[in-house]
């Protein structure tokens, strides 16, 4: 035939099929496309690896997996939560089986001089403060960055590390070729030895350098001791034992001191919390007895800014209290805000609470008065090192 290829050719009796009628998952490239769109689930992957050989080699490959980790990191399941104990840092699941990780999977020897600040986007801050030292430490890759603390917070600086916060870009892109971390940015907060301001300072691992110390004045600045909650740009904080927030605002690099109405906001940093408000904004969650109250930081017409009480939950009737539990009061533990979960104590157990559908598991019973850092992260370890800890996770179901 002329004037161009026939789909079917002709010879030997038979019928040669034309490449362009090839099966589509014949090519590696088009197959990993499709395989990226697995769920981020931890038990995803090792699936996959057990359907064929060819399937294992795709989804084992080291730049498939930076690209696996990068197209789920906003949509990443909520792993379970880091403790610190004596000298260690405790990771705790929260999954069910297939998806449960055993639970020595992740640890991290430290000294006794050490403290975790909190669990961002994978990552996990810890001060050093024997060495002046933070730690930006990846529980899946293992990657564990040092990064001192900036002059001003040293001995003899102007300001003492309070807390502070570890997160990513919103718009952290990882390519398949990359082999370089991906960017991270660290926010540190404290306060003068007076306690009469609050200072910030901001360190991107792209520059390895830390930014302009900035401050704001604080009328008091008790340690602060709750990990921060981040909405939009912002980084908030809930003082300890005083009715104030502070807010680092990312973008404008500038801090603001947030007064809350002592009605909701009681004088104890394990009933309240600063949570992200529907349709963006700033929520507090309040525990007063056996009831959770949010209040909503609303702008009036008249641009005067306050506390509205947004609506009030019954915990008792949600929890399924025993009559003797009623002796003490639940209190928050730890908050994850990409998914609104909050950890909550009571005298028989931890629960884990969706806080727009009430949604409660049981998790087991307290042990220890902690806080919980929540830690949500694509789990693709098990891949990396020749698929034994996703064998594991499937044997363990």
């Amino acid at each position: 035939m002329s004037g161009g290829e026939s789909l079917l050719t002709v010879g030997g009796g038979g019928h040669r099929r034309s490449p362009a009628l090839a099966d589509p998952l014949e090519n590696d490239d088009l197959l990993s496309d499709i395989l990226l769109r697995l769920p981020p689930s931890p038990s995803s992957l090792p699936r996959a690896s057990l359907v064929c050989r060819r399937w294992c080699r795709l989804v084992s490959d080291p730049a498939f997996l930076r690209r696996f980790r990068a197209r789920h990191r906003r949509s990443a399941p909520l792993l379970g939560f880091f403790t610190r104990a004596s000298r260690n840092v405790l990771f705790t699941p929260t999954l069910e089986p297939p998806d449960r990780l055993p639970p020595g999977r992740f640890s991290l020897e430290l000294g006794s001089r050490c403290r975790i600040l909190g669990c961002r986007h994978g990552l996990v801050l810890i001060h050093n403060w024997l060495d002046l030292q933070l730690l930006v430490w990846d529980p899946i890759t293992g990657d564990l960055s040092r990064v001192a603390v900036p002059p001003e917070f040293g001995d003899g600086g102007s300001a003492v590390v309070e807390d502070g916060a570890v997160l990513r870009a919103a718009s952290d892109v990882v390519h398949g070729g990359e082999d370089h971390p991906i960017p991270f940015l660290v926010a540190l907060v404290g306060n003068d030895r007076e306690f009469t301001r609050a200072f910030a300072c901001v360190y991107p691992s792209e520059t390895g350098e830390w930014g302009n110390l900035i401050s704001t004045a604080c009328p008091s600045m008790n340690p602060l001791y709750i990990p921060s909650t981040l909405v939009g740009s912002s980084l908030y904080w809930l003082f300890c034992m005083d009715p104030y927030i502070l807010e680092f605002d990312l973008d404008r690099q500038c801090l603001a001191v947030i007064r809350v109405p002592l009605n909701c906001c009681p004088y104890d940093n394990i009933c309240h919390w600063v949570v992200p408000a529907e349709g963006g904004g700033l929520d507090i969650l309040c525990l007063s007895g056996h009831s959770a109250q949010l209040w909503m930081k609303k702008t009036h017409r008249d641009g005067v800014t306050g506390w509205v009480r947004q609506r009030t939950i019954k915990l008792d009737e949600h929890l399924s209290l025993n009559p003797d539990e009623r002796i003490s009061p639940p209190y928050i533990l730890g908050f994850a805000e990409d998914r609104n979960v909050y950890f909550l104590m009571s005298n028989t157990g931890v629960f884990m609470v969706q806080l727009e559908s009430m949604q409660i598991k049981k998790l087991f019973r307290p042990s220890d008065c902690s806080v919980y850092h929540p830690f949500a992260s694509v789990y693709t370890a098990g891949m990396l090192f020749g698929g034994h800890d996703g064998a594991e996770l499937l044997l363990n179901t």
